[in-house]
């Protein structure tokens, strides 16, 4: 989304303003400000003539991030700018072969990133397709269909049932007009207009004089005049909203960055000291920057930053295979840290269709959760007579005072209609019935269709030579036409008043049916409007939670993450769901709306955000308030959500999830993660996946230090204890990226631990490496240094063994520790004794791979030449095995003694 360049000059026809409250205008003063005759239109001269002052209506599409972006990404971190000074320094050193060994690790680990990310953004790239492509008009009398970009401020623009609304519009004639604003307010079901005005302090979801752009005409047709046109409409509010969002780094990105700045820091320290001791006790200057330089390829994780990227891809595969798409690598993390989850609630937690739940008649509540689920296994029957029982006598008057369609295919249920209508219709085919049998079968003589203003529907039928007439709409007007109640004697308005509470206490939206036989057919042209009608029933709706859903919500409370509804609907129907789904608690459940939120400072929200489990009617703005005040307080937020409206705070969150299939392109392209199939219990797989990736990267992490310092150490202690350098750079570069690099690798691909969901998520200040890490990677850095020296030592006092064979000695013996300490390795609490092998069949293949890759080298006159090695005795092989595999004894020991002792790991 983009900026339009619109002139926002005073004039008739000015933009308006956030302070401008077109909807408590009454329609005379509209006219006047806009200078518009509403039967002519503006003349093509006018209408041109404000084009050029405003601009054109549309919003100007993203065109994402540029490929050369991306790539220079791949470089923006500190392990790589390690990295860099690491090839830096051997270029200098004129170490050429080490120099390229490093670049080749830049550039595999930027054309992993690259590509990944690449791939994630071409797989959701935003279209921007939410403006209606043309608009239906009046200039200069007559009705024009023009291109939606060509309407500007003051047009008359004719809306019918359908179509999308073209730019924000008061309305000046609306005739049963509801309108689907979902994806703009988050309410699940179409919105009457009037055109009557409002308070000047409504909140967009209950400015019923005004239709906005981008929204949908569900049924009926108006014409309104038009208030704002591209970037000034609400959804251009919402663009605005997001460009200013801050961007947020992931708790991974700010660990790592911690970590290579404590890896830097110890590295300048202790070459600076190294080469400072060297210089002091006479060592000449070359050989002490040669030492420099296998100190800093010693220290230096060379191959962090490629299994970082390679765990972090495999994460984003593993999750694309279980209906998740991450569009940065860091975001796979991010998820398994988030600590609240604030959902939208249609269409993420609900399924956006509306149903009736239940039928109350006669005293008795009917649950349609008794019928099958799929209308196509429902029994059928036959269309009912007039004499049936009055719960079906109910379900027959939903259908018969009913526009809407619905047809059965083998994919499923089409509906076309208003969601109200085709719930009925729902309901009628769940039952058993053929809505095409039951309308032809009571054939229908005349009809009063539905208007905000008349708050009813009534269809005249004739069945068998006899006349009748159904009648659905409000409780409390349908209520005023009946003189009895089906199954009662009598009518007992009290019970029925009691019963339409208890339903909307419960969130249901509910709605009356009535009937009656009259004594002569009425008139096609103008039917009489009903009454001394026989009352049937009262239809509670809802837009049902989706499969699953509660059950994800209780795992990710088990996984320490609290879930908060964030929606735009009304309160009782929001808490009604929450309280269904779990997410708030069964008595004294609290819910704030936008209103109160506008009540509230920024210090007061921090407050009620940690207790607070459901927000209603709450606008964009009020979303972002959410957001900015969980994180203020030390939350990692990730947002759900499917709707333009929720675009500004998936952006703000640490990690936005978007819908993929009935989510709008403005919140795909706002969010990190998108879900394939539109399924809140996939954010469940997604939670296990990022946290698996973020273990890896952790194990990873504390095998590449913990043999780091081990490798570290051997060098200036060798130059104490007087001896030759232990290790030349390229056999350190060999040992830290070519074997090494394939283990660590395999660590990348390690299962997850069976009970990663019940761990607590990490706080956003938790280091990559944790303190008792750090204390189990000082102990085995000092065990795989002083083995290694100790086979050093052994090989130099062998007569029969020249320096090159004793450095052999020294660096194979550093391979083969890596070897046992990758098993080790597997798990930070487990003993590796209790896991299974196969578990992670690239392990095995990975750590076979290394050492014949290693041997090959020490026969093969090429790696000879380079690698400055030679071929070791069968004595010295036996020897550095013995004392490589304690370094796999010792790590077995500190997992036992924290154990035992009850230690965190």
């Amino acid at each position: 989304m983009a900026e339009r360049t619109d002139d926002t000059s005073a004039g008739p026809a000015q933009q308006a303003s956030p302070e401008q409250a077109w909807h408590a205008l009454d329609v005379e003063e509209i006219l006047d400000r806009f200078d518009v005759d509403p039967e002519h239109g503006l003349s093509a001269d006018e209408a041109g003539q404000r084009l050029s002052e405003h601009g054109p209506n549309k919003l100007e599409e993203s065109e994402g991030r540029p490929w050369w972006q991306t790539l220079l990404d791949q470089f923006r971190s500190p392990l790589i700018y390690i990295l860099l000074i690491a090839a830096v320094v051997t270029l200098l050193l004129q170490e050429y072969v080490d120099a390229a060994a490093i670049a080749a690790v830049l550039i595999l680990n930027a054309a992993i990133g690259f590509y990944q990310e690449r791939q994630a953004e071409q797989a959701v790239q935003a279209l921007m397709q939410l403006v209606s492509p043309t608009a239906l008009v009046l200039r200069d009398g007559e009705e024009r269909e023009i291109d939606a970009e060509e309407v500007v401020p003051g047009d008359v623009v004719l809306l019918a049932s359908g179509g999308k609304v073209p730019a924000d519009a008061r309305l000046l004639q609306a005739s049963s007009l509801q309108v689907d604003e979902s994806l703009l307010t988050g309410e699940s079901t179409a919105v009457s207009k009037t055109t009557d005005p409002v308070e000047e302090d409504a909140p967009v979801a209950e400015r019923s004089c005004l239709v906005f752009d981008g929204t949908a005409v569900a049924s009926g047709r108006a014409r309104g005049v038009v208030v704002a046109t591209g970037q000034a409409t609400e959804l251009g509010k919402i663009a605005e909203q997001m460009r200013g969002a801050e961007e947020i780094t992931s708790p991974l990105t700010e660990r790592m960055g911690r970590f290579a700045n404590i890896i830097g820091l110890i590295i300048v320290v202790s070459v600076l000291l190294t080469v400072g001791y060297g210089l002091l006790v006479g060592e000449p200057l070359g050989e002490m920057l040669l030492v420099a330089a296998a100190l800093a390829v010693a220290a230096i994780p060379e191959a962090l930053p490629v299994v970082l990227t390679v765990a972090l891809a495999l994460g984003v595969q593993r999750m694309a295979r279980r209906h998740a798409i991450i569009r940065r690598l860091p975001a796979v993390e991010t998820l398994g840290s988030t600590t609240f989850i604030g959902s939208d609630k249609t269409g993420t937690l609900t399924r956006n269709e509306m149903t009736v739940q239940e039928v109350w008649v006669a005293g008795r509540t009917h649950d349609l959760d008794e019928l099958p689920e799929d209308p196509r296994h429902a029994e059928t029957q036959a269309p009912p007579g007039s004499d049936a029982e009055p719960a079906t006598l109910a379900t027959l008057a939903g259908v018969l005072a009913n526009e809407a369609e619905i047809a059965l295919t083998d994919d499923g249920v089409e509906t076309d209609g208003d969601p109200t209508e085709t719930a009925f219709l729902l309901a009628v085919v769940r039952s058993g019935y053929d809505v095409d049998e039951v309308r032809e079968t009571w054939a229908e003589r005349a009809q009063i269709p539905f208007e905000s203003q008349r708050r009813y529907a009534a269809s005249y039928r004739e069945r068998d030579g006899e006349h009748h007439v159904f009648v659905k709409g409000a409780p409390e007007r349908v209520l005023a036409m009946c003189r009895a109640s089906a199954g009662d004697d009598g009518l007992d308005e009290d019970a029925i008043r009691q019963a339409q509470e208890d339903m909307a206490g419960h969130g249901l939206r509910v709605l009356a049916t009535a009937h009656a036989r009259l004594d002569s057919p009425p008139d096609r042209d103008d039917p009489p409007e009903p009454d001394g009608l026989t009352f049937l029933g009262l239809h509670g709706l809802l837009d049902p939670p989706r499969d699953g859903v509660k059950e994800a919500i209780a795992a990710a409370r088990r996984a320490g993450q609290r879930v908060v509804m964030i929606t735009g609907d009304h309160a009782a129907t929001a808490l009604a769901i929450a309280r269904d789904l779990g997410i708030a608690a069964d008595d004294d459940a609290v819910v704030l709306t936008g209103r109160d939120l506008d009540d509230r400072s920024d210090e007061e929200l921090r407050d009620l955000v940690a207790d607070v489990s459901v927000f209603a009617r709450v606008e964009p703005g009020h979303k972002l308030r959410i957001v900015e005040a969980a994180q203020e307080i030390g939350e990692v937020v990730a947002v759900t959500g499917d709707g333009v409206n929720d675009a500004p705070a998936l952006k703000r969150a640490d990690i936005g999830v978007a819908m993929g299939q009935a989510g709008t392109d403005v919140a795909r392209e706002a969010s990190e993660l998108v879900l394939t199939d539109d399924n809140f219990v996939t954010i469940e797989s997604a939670i296990e996946e990022g946290r698996v990736t973020f273990d890896n990267v952790r194990k990873v992490t504390f095998f590449l230090i913990s043999t780091g310092v081990g490798t570290f150490l051997i060098v200036p202690l060798s130059m104490l204890l007087g001896w030759p350098l232990i290790l030349v750079p390229a056999q350190l570069l060999w040992a830290n990226v070519i074997t090494k690099g394939l283990q660590d690798l395999a660590l990348a691909f390690e299962p997850g631990e069976p009970d990663v969901l019940d761990q607590q998520p990490r706080g956003r200040k938790e280091p990559v490496v944790t303190g008792p890490l750090w204390v189990r990677t000082a102990i085995t850095g000092a065990v795989i240094g002083a083995g290694t020296l100790l086979m050093f030592g052994w090989a130099l006092a062998q007569d029969h063994l020249t320096l090159a064979q004793a450095q052999t000695v020294a660096l194979t013996t550093l391979v083969v520790f890596q070897a046992f300490h990758l098993f080790s390795s597997r798990s930070e609490l487990r003993s590796v004794f209790t896991m299974s092998l196969t578990s992670n069949r690239f392990l095995f293949l990975a750590q076979v791979g290394a050492l014949v890759v290693h041997v090959a080298a020490l026969y093969l006159p090429p790696t000879q030449f380079v690698l400055r090695v030679e071929p070791i005795p069968l004595q010295a092989w036996g020897y550095l095995l013995a004392v490589s595999v304690t370094v796999l004894l010792v790590v077995e020991l500190d997992k036992l003694i924290r154990h035992c002792f009850g230690l965190a790991a």
